[in-house]
């Protein structure tokens, strides 16, 4: 992220993963102040950040959130966006008092069965011209 980015945060997600396109998508439409940027994990841009944050550039485990000079996976990252949405979506946060391995067992079943229930795409989503401003 650029300096300039105080009030943006990055989502990284799996660009092939039709779930995870979805929920960009779902994110979008519910984002009205614009805070979220995305980038696919498979991207140059999504890969160069990966490696800044520590990751392997091959990283496709998780959804990453970097916020600033913090970086959350898992339920922590789906929960702290949900607490950035419009509508009732930021009460979802209630939910990280649930103790941190529940939370991330439920993440990480529904992330290892989401090519099997959901598809993957061939190749990475190309953004509309109306929504290019919001990746990275």
């Amino acid at each position: 992220m650029a300096k300039n980015d105080t009030h943006t945060a990055v989502v990284l997600f799996d660009g092939v993963c039709n779930f995870c396109n979805s929920s960009v998508n779902f994110v979008i439409d519910r984002d009205k102040n614009q805070y979220f940027k995305f980038g696919a994990l498979q991207s140059e841009e999504g890969k160069a950040v990966l490696l800044k944050i520590g990751d392997a550039e091959d990283y496709l485990d998780s959804v990453v959130l970097v916020e600033g000079d913090r970086v959350y996976r898992d339920s922590a990252a789906a929960l702290r966006i949900a607490r950035k949405l419009s509508g009732l979506w930021p009460l979802m946060y209630a939910f990280i008092i649930v103790p941190r391995p529940i939370r991330n067992a439920v993440y990480r079943f529904i992330a290892n069965h989401r090519y099997a229930w959901f598809g993957k795409m061939e190749s990475c989503r190309i953004p509309t011209p109306d929504i290019r401003s919001r990746f990275i």
